[in-house]
């Protein structure tokens, strides 16, 4: 089969939202899709077993983190990343390219690729287009993404000053790193390459760098860039106009946003894919996702408070029968448990979201999700973390 095939199987009259269905070689999974991450081959915590409970078809992994430890060539020889972390689903493993923005403070970028210490030994490593492809055709994803500059957020420097000659470096970095890419990948009819589209906030730039990264004919692209920095207003203005200049008939993936509210935007505006840290971190400091808004199981109100994080709710924490005050114990006592089952919760209420989404597009029920999902409305109070 190919690498990859995009089903659009419904569309809302009202918006550009749409559900569809990706095939990979290992498996489908259903869009609007949210990819709990797995950064070094692992969801945290988490048997693949309990994860496929939440909800989840696909996760993602990080090519960095693997490159480095345990190596791309030991995950080869255990016949690639699924065999290897026992997932049988989908996986898409970035590029390495984030790694640019965020480790920034220890890393050397060139037109050449990124120089950067080893957070294990500080080692210098090199990362290049073609060592990105290299790594993530021997890990063995089913989606791999382009190897691209992701530009520091600017503020209200984006169109102007060194900002702007930072992003206008970035995009041509990008097509020219993706055309490297291209040109490298070694197994195409087994795994898809993904463009990235940069820019920053300024919408010309967004439109210039789409129109140069969709001129490679590429099974899928994604909008990077966002959430770097940015307000809620900024992302949603960012995704709406940028979704729009990427194929119709591809998959449309918004890399690393992960509040419900972007979450909803970026769907109506016709995106299909989403990772993001913030359930499993997030769950790993006792903070909930709810459909009400965010739960802080620390605080000492929950102390003798017998109901679960969330009524109704079918994951192993809640439908297990876990007390919030049980909970709340397992972190103060700083048992392995507490984080487990919270991360459980988190992963699975955004499964429940995107198949609640998935479920308003075919109906165009939107006035639904508002109704059934308050959290929605925090979007108003700005975006803090939990």
């Amino acid at each position: 089969m190919a690498a990859l095939r995009f089903d659009i199987t419904g569309r809302s009259p009202s918006c550009a939202a749409r559900v569809g269905v990706v095939h990979t070689p290992h498996g489908s999974f259903d869009t609007p899709a949210f990819m709990p991450v797995g950064t070094k081959a692992s969801v945290k915590g988490l048997l693949p077993e309990l994860v496929r409970r939440t909800g989840s078809q696909v996760i993602l992994g990080n090519t960095y983190h693997l490159m480095l430890r345990p190596g791309s060539d030991v995950v080869a020889s255990f016949g690639g990343l699924h065999r290897f972390m026992r997932w049988d689903g989908p996986i898409l493993t970035d590029s390495g390219g984030y790694q640019v923005f965020s480790m920034s403070d220890i890393s050397r970028i060139s037109d050449d690729g990124v120089v950067l210490r080893s957070i294990i030994d500080g080692s210098l490593v090199e990362l290049t287009p073609q060592r990105s492809m290299q790594v993530q055709n021997e890990l063995g994803a089913d989606i791999i993404m382009a190897f691209d500059d992701c530009p520091p957020s600017g503020g209200d420097e984006d169109a102007s000053g060194a900002h702007a000659a930072r992003l206008d470096i970035a995009m041509e970095r990008t097509i020219r790193w993706l055309e490297r890419c291209a040109a490298a990948h070694r197994r195409p009819d087994e795994q898809a390459l993904f463009g990235i589209v940069q820019g920053g906030t300024d919408l010309d730039r967004r439109t210039r760098s789409a129109r140069q990264v969709c001129s490679i004919d590429l099974p899928g692209y994604a909008i990077g860039g966002v959430a770097v920095g940015e307000g809620t207003e900024e992302i949603r203005r960012v995704v709406e106009h940028t979704a729009a200049l990427l194929p119709d008939d591809r998959p449309r993936y918004l890399m690393g946003v992960g509040y419900e509210w972007d979450i909803v935007a970026a769907v109506r505006a016709g995106v299909d894919m989403f990772d993001c840290v913030l359930p499993t971190r997030n769950g790993r400091n006792a903070n909930a996702f709810t459909r009400s808004g965010p739960l802080r199981l620390r605080n000492a109100c929950n102390s003798r408070e017998a109901s679960p994080i969330e009524e109704g709710c079918g994951c192993p924490a809640c439908g297990g029968g876990f007390s919030r005050g049980y909970l709340r114990h397992l972190f103060l006592a700083e048992e392995m448990l507490g984080p487990i089952l919270v991360s459980l919760h988190n992963i699975a209420h955004f499964q429940r979201l995107m198949a609640d989404l998935r479920r308003a597009v075919v109906d165009d029920d939107w006035g639904r999700i508002e109704a059934d999902w308050p959290v929605l409305r925090c979007r108003d109070r700005g975006a803090a973390e939990p």
